[in-house]
C-alpha cells in the first residue's frame, strides 16, 4: 500500500482487517488489487470523488465485511452505516451497491430518510417544533413500517421499501415511489443511526442546555423519548459502521454543499432561512455527546476535507 495516498495509521487499520476475517493487511490488499474490473468501475462511478483513502479505508473494508458476513451466515444480515448529513454516505451507498455485483452477491443500501412519514402524517409529527423544520429529527419516521419491511426481507428475501424524494413539495419532501429487490445483504444508513436516549449520568448541564432556547430544551426532551422507539430498529443490525467528523461543526458546511448540489440537479432544495433552521435542528436536536456513545463496531474519523484520518475497531 506504499503508493497509495493514505493518511490514517495502518497498524490499527490492520487490526480491523484481521478482525474482519483476513490473515493480514498484505493478503487483504493483494486480494483486492487483483480485481481490475472493480477498480475500473470505481473510476467510472465515483468521478474522482472518492480518493485512495475512501476506496481503501472505507469502501473496500465495508465490502469485505459485508462479503464475509454474507458467506459465514445462513441468515440474512443488516449492517448499519451511521454518518452525519453531507458526509457522503448516499454516494458511498450507491457505489457499494454497484460494486457488490462484482463479488457475485447483491447489497441494497436503504436510508432512514426513505422511511420518513408521508406528507399526510408528517404535519402532526413536526407540529410546534422550535426549528420550524418539515422533517429530519427522531419521531418523523414510519418505524413500524421500517421494522416490518426489514423483518419481511429477513424472512422471504424480498425487500420492498419506499423511496423519499426531498425535492418534492418545494423542498419539504414526500414519498415518490417504491423499490422491490432481492438482496443478499442490506445496509441501513442514517444520520443518527445507533443513537440511544441519553441519561443524565452521561451528559452534564452544558451538554444539554448551552445555546438552547427554553422551547428547544423542552422539545429535545420529546425527541429523547422518541428515540426509545428506534431501538427496535437498531436491534436488527448485526454491525454498525460509524463515519464521524473530527469536529461536529464540519457538518454545517457539508450540508450546505449538499443542498446546493441538489438545487443544481433538481431545481429545489432547502435554502435561505429554511436551510438555516434545518442546520440548527441538526446541530441541537440531539446532544453532540450522544454521537460519541454510538456502539459501533468500526469507527472512521474524517477531517474537514473528508479525508480519512483514522479507521479502526471501535474500542468504546
Amino acid at each position: 500500500m506504499k503508493n497509495l495516498e493514505l493518511n490514517f495509521p495502518l497498524d490499527i487499520f490492520e487490526d480491523l482487517i484481521i478482525n474482519l476475517g483476513w490473515d493480514s493487511l498484505e493478503n487483504w490488499f493483494n486480494f483486492w488489487s487483483q480485481k481490475d474490473d472493480l477498480f475500473f468501475k470505481v473510476s467510472q462511478l465515483s468521478s474522482s470523488k472518492f480518493k485512495d483513502d475512501w476506496v481503501w479505508g472505507l469502501i473496500l473494508p465495508l465490502l469485505s465485511d459485508a462479503y464475509k458476513l454474507n458467506q459465514n451466515n445462513s441468515e440474512r444480515k443488516i449492517i448499519g452505516l451511521s454518518a452525519l448529513p453531507g458526509t457522503g454516505k448516499t454516494t458511498l451507498g450507491l457505489l457499494v451497491e454497484e460494486l457488490s455485483s462484482h463479488l457475485n452477491f447483491k447489497i441494497s443500501v436503504i436510508s432512514l430518510d426513505d422511511f420518513y412519514l408521508p406528507a399526510s402524517e408528517m404535519k402532526n409529527a413536526v407540529l410546534n417544533n422550535p426549528w420550524n423544520v418539515s422533517r429530519g429529527f427522531p419521531g418523523t419516521h414510519s418505524l413500524n413500517l421500517m421494522e416490518k419491511k426489514l423483518l419481511d426481507w429477513k424472512k422471504t428475501g424480498i425487500l420492498n421499501v419506499p423511496i423519499y424524494d426531498k425535492s418534492l413539495r418545494s423542498g419539504l419532501g414526500d414519498r415518490s415511489r417504491w423499490r422491490t429487490e432481492t438482496p443478499d445483504l442490506v445496509i441501513l444508513e442514517g444520520w443518527f443511526l445507533g443513537i440511544k436516549p441519553y441519561s443524565e449520568s452521561n451528559h452534564n448541564k452544558n451538554d444539554l442546555d448551552s445555546c438552547l432556547s427554553k422551547n428547544e430544551i423542552n422539545f429535545r426532551r420529546k425527541i429523547q423519548t422518541n428515540l426509545i422507539s428506534y431501538q427496535k430498529i437498531w436491534d436488527l443490525l448485526e454491525k454498525i459502521w460509524h463515519v464521524k467528523p473530527e469536529y461536529f461543526e464540519y457538518m454545517k458546511d457539508w450540508k450546505c454543499e449538499q443542498e446546493e448540489e441538489m438545487f443544481k440537479i433538481k431545481g429545489s432544495s432547502l435554502r435561505d432561512q429554511k436551510l438555516i433552521d434545518f442546520l440548527r435542528m441538526l446541530c441541537y436536536c440531539i446532544p453532540h455527546k450522544s454521537f460519541d456513545l454510538i456502539n459501533s463496531n468500526t469507527l472512521v474519523i474524517i477531517n474537514k476535507n473528508r479525508k480519512l484520518i483514522k479507521v479502526s475497531i471501535n474500542n468504546y
